[in-house]
């Protein structure tokens, strides 16, 4: 991810709309944060494998702990998801109506 926040929202780079800084700023450290919880879901995995695999008792009765994390980590990046997607359609439906404001005022 690029941590510039001065970038233009895809959807709207082509008719010249910037996107609010502050939007993309939240988007990019939500998304951040996610990838950041998925690489250490990845991570748990493979140490998961490697205790299954080894069939040691000790690594086995460790799993148990691994895999309680890794269910309490699917369910935060749930939630990331989830609140980005409440604050990013919150955003837009403020943008719009704001927007929607001014062409009505323009017009009058």
């Amino acid at each position: 991810m690029n941590s510039d926040s001065s970038r233009r929202c895809p959807a709207t780079e082509h008719d010249g709309v910037d996107a609010d800084p502050l939007v993309w700023a939240a988007v990019d450290e939500s998304l951040r944060e996610v990838q950041s919880m998925l690489d250490r879901n990845r991570r748990l995995i493979e140490e998961v494998n490697e205790n299954q695999q080894s069939r040691l008792r000790h690594n086995m009765v460790k799993n148990v702990s691994l895999i309680q994390e890794l269910n309490g980590n699917i369910a935060k990046v749930l939630s990331l998801y989830s609140d980005l997607n409440s604050n990013f359609s919150a955003s837009f439906q403020n943008h719009h109506h704001h927007s929607a404001a001014n062409v009505a005022r323009d017009k009058s």
